[in-house]
């Protein structure tokens, strides 16, 4: 009777956020049951759907809206703390970085091709928007179904992580660049301006530093009990640069990826205490709430009575950003050597594993009226669907998989 009247009042955020912590504990017991083969952010974004205002009703996004971004920005803060720059640069970065800019064509081109055939009306922006939700790689998500693997030491992990880490920061510009009212180059103008501005912010510690010692044997002293000023310290981070983003008109998840790669530059692996600490309040708090109720915005509705809309878009993301990964790992020497074909495809269907930007992509373009609710419910889907498959058939092509470690040159 509870649960009936629930779902016919309004919700409040304190029923919300109930139903909410509840699922964050559910979901990983479950993920566990399945040996890690569903993953906890599939599971948390789907029990967003079943108790969110599409389906039952139990919860809603009122007044949690600001958790949520929270939870967005921790997410790529940590993306961005795990991401080592040299992945970046040399060989293994030019290969990854071509990849992914041939993938963004053949999306956009793809994308404009099929509303040119009746899928719908849309514009060059709202294109190269689901363009952009094409090419994701969920680095985030992938980061502990390597680890659990064993993998994230291995070849095929090394070529994962530099894959993963353009197919972040990628799509990270490429929204700040594209998805704006304004030209490309007063977007560009912007976006150096917020280097600018992020850079002040990176070196601000270190001048501090050097003239008042004092304040960073402070931070160490008040690093625990119940003070925990690095973390704090974090936070200000965090939320000073996603307000720089806000200032300059850019998206929030540009200025937590930045917050998060000047992170690492600032403590780098000399204090892993901070880095824990981090992905307590994370993937402990902030992450959970951001997917449930990110899955609360998918129309159920919508996405089945798109069935085919679905499954094209599943298959996009596995050409658009999949395939150009494979052609990479087999005609392109980019110092992985991962010869054998099941190597290659295990690659590519890791790399083509992409949610927390396809939500960040679609919250943005239906924010700014690019994107209706319905293909942006049925992109959400698609993505997940990734996170769920893909892992999951490269895992099984794994187990009769030679050993990804160095091979030997003949």
């Amino acid at each position: 009777m509870l649960l009936a009247e629930a779902g016919a009042a309004d919700v409040s955020m304190i029923e919300s956020l109930f139903w909410i912590s509840a699922i964050a504990v559910v979901s990983p017991l479950l993920s566990r049951l399945s040996r890690g083969y569903v993953p906890d952010a599939v599971l948390l974004l789907a029990f967003g759907v079943v108790v969110g205002p599409h389906a039952l009703g139990w919860a809603g996004r009122d007044g949690l809206d600001m958790l949520s971004e929270l939870g967005l920005g921790m997410l790529f803060l940590l993306a961005g703390y795990e991401l080592d720059p040299k992945l970046l640069s040399g060989r293994t970065g030019r290969v990854a970085q071509a990849s992914w800019l041939i993938g963004l064509l053949v999306a956009w081109a793809s994308v404009a091709a099929a509303f040119s055939m009746g899928l719908g009306q849309a514009g060059f922006t709202a294109h190269i928007a689901i363009a952009i939700a094409l090419t994701s790689t969920a680095l985030g998500t992938l980061l502990p179904i390597l680890k659990q693997a064993g993998l994230d030491r291995s070849v095929l992990g090394r070529a994962v992580m530099a894959h993963g880490a353009v197919g972040e920061l990628g799509p990270v510009l490429a929204m700040s660049l594209l998805l704006t009212s304004r030209s490309i180059a007063g977007a560009i103008v912007v976006l150096v301006l917020f280097g600018v501005a992020a850079l002040l912010v990176a070196i601000t510690p270190g001048a501090v530093l050097s003239r008042a010692p004092w304040i960073g044997t402070a931070v160490t002293r008040m690093s625990g009990g119940t003070v925990q000023l690095p973390v704090r310290v974090v936070m200000l981070l965090l939320v000073s640069l996603m307000t720089v983003a806000a200032v300059f008109d850019l998206d929030v998840v540009l200025g937590s990826f930045a917050a998060g790669l000047i992170l690492r530059r600032l403590i780098g692996p000399e204090h892993p205490e901070i880095g824990r600490s981090l992905e307590v309040i994370g993937f402990g708090v902030l992450i959970p709430i951001f997917f449930v109720t990110s899955g609360m915005n998918i129309d159920v509705s919508a996405v089945a009575a798109m069935p085919g809309t679905w499954m094209v878009l599943v298959l996009a993301i596995a050409v658009a950003r999949g395939l150009p990964v494979w052609f990479g790992a087999r005609f392109v020497d980019d110092g992985h050597f991962l010869r054998h074909p099941r190597e290659r495809t295990r690659l590519a269907l890791f790399a083509a594993t992409g949610l927390p930007i396809i939500v960040a992509v679609t919250e943005v373009a239906v924010d700014s009226g690019l994107m209706g609710q319905s293909l942006a419910s049925t992109l959400v889907a698609a993505g997940a669907t990734t996170v769920l498959l893909f892992p999951l058939i490269a895992r099984l092509i794994g187990t009769a998989s030679p050993t990804t470690g160095l091979p030997t040159r003949s």
